[in-house]
C-alpha cells in the first residue's frame, strides 16, 4: 500500500512523470491480472494502459474536462 507522504510528493511532480508512474503501475497490474486469468480485469487496465500512453506521448489530453 502507498504511504499517504509517497502520494503527497507524487502529486508535487511534473504532471509528465506521474503519468509515467501510473502507467509503470498499470504495466505491473496488468501482468498480475493475467496470471490469475482475469480477462475482463486485464482488458479494462490495458486500456488504461495504452490510454496513459496517449496522454503521455501528447495524442490525448489529460482530462476530457480540462483540455490540458
Amino acid at each position: 500500500m502507498v504511504s499517504r507522504n509517497e502520494v503527497d510528493s507524487r502529486r508535487e511532480e511534473d504532471p509528465r512523470e506521474n503519468i509515467a508512474y501510473i502507467r509503470q503501475m498499470l504495466g505491473e497490474l496488468r501482468q498480475v491480472a493475467l496470471g490469475e486469468g482475469a480477462d475482463m480485469l486485464c482488458y479494462l487496465i490495458e486500456m488504461a494502459y495504452v490510454e496513459a500512453g496517449d496522454v503521455q506521448a501528447g495524442r490525448r489530453p489529460r482530462s476530457v474536462f480540462h483540455r490540458q
